[in-house]
């Protein structure tokens, strides 16, 4: 920080960048020329960049787009809050744009590592607490036990993923068999707003393959034996093998919500959902982002999240 509210948000080569602070919504602002000096390519290629990031919905342009009044210009500048400035960087293939990654990555990873350990004391805190109002005959302290027990309970889904701790549930027998046919029709239904025209458009048959491949079975025994099993599988493949040409994740998150609901295992007996939207599109994500030889585990903690 420095007196006249900036912060260096990187540096490379001895060349400091400064943008904006915002403390008021807890970002910071960047000019196209900023942007441009900060990943070194021509400012045209940043309103390529932003424009794409806006129209395919990153990030919302009425909240990270603003102007403002500066020195020597007889007209309002655009600004970009950090989630605009984040999103370009990781699209811009410059050697400086990759240095930022590996420096933004490494930050993160320090954040990560740092925070374990006293997330590790929090966990076993607020367990404890749960665990001492869940005693209580009042319905409004014990049904504060309860949310933190299930907030408890996916933190610590999280801790046996990160110790590589986690264990196949059994889970339930499926009542009903996704076919290519129920795939396909499904997927033809689907509509996200401006879709492309590739959207859904198979790039061969190995999305045949996969639908095939949940059901494969060795010595007459089931391979995936349960619905969860079958339905971690299916999600993870339709998302690392790109069968199709646009959305992928999109497509793989919905059909494995659409199998999860045909065999009747998308909601518990209460009625409430297995998994919430927003675990859905992190642990889709996740996936996204995951190494090959991180499948079982990836698909562990899909199971995992559902038998929960």
């Amino acid at each position: 920080m420095t007196n006249n509210d900036s912060i260096i948000l990187f540096q490379s080569e001895g060349k400091n960048v400064s943008v904006v602070i915002d403390p008021e919504q807890d970002t910071v602002w960047a000019t196209h020329q900023q942007i441009a000096e900060l990943f070194n390519i021509d400012r045209s290629g940043v309103t390529r960049h932003i424009n794409n990031i806006i129209k395919a919905g990153e990030v919302a342009e009425a909240s990270n787009v603003q102007k403002m009044h500066i020195a020597k210009s007889d007209r309002p500048v655009r600004f970009y809050s950090l989630d605009v400035i984040l999103s370009v960087g990781y699209r811009v293939n410059s050697a400086k744009a990759i240095e930022f990654r590996r420096w933004a990555n490494k930050v993160l990873k320090q954040y990560i590592v740092e925070g374990a350990a006293v997330n590790e004391r929090r966990l076993e805190q607020i367990g404890s607490v749960a665990s001492i109002l869940s005693r209580s005959n009042e319905d409004m302290i014990s049904g504060i036990a309860n949310v933190l027990q299930d907030f408890t309970s996916g933190l610590d889904l999280l801790d046996r993923y990160d110790h590589q701790t986690l264990k196949k549930p059994k889970g339930e027998v499926p009542e009903w068999e996704l076919t290519y046919r129920d795939a396909r029709a499904f997927i033809d239904t689907m509509q996200f707003g401006e879709s492309s025209e590739l959207f859904g458009h198979e790039r061969d048959d190995s999305f045949k393959g996969i639908v095939a491949g949940i059901y494969q079975s060795f010595g007459g025994i089931d391979l995936y034996p349960s619905i969860e099993e079958k339905a971690a599988n299916l999600l993870y493949l339709v998302v690392k093998d790109h069968s199709f040409t646009d959305g992928n994740k999109r497509i793989a998150a919905a059909l494995f919500v659409y199998f999860l609901e045909m065999n009747n295992a998308l909601r518990t007996v209460s009625g409430s959902q297995r998994i919430d939207n927003n675990a859905l599109a992190a642990i889709t994500l996740m996936i996204a982002l995951s190494a090959p030889k991180e499948k079982d585990i990836m698909c562990l903690l899909v199971m995992n999240m559902l038998a929960r």
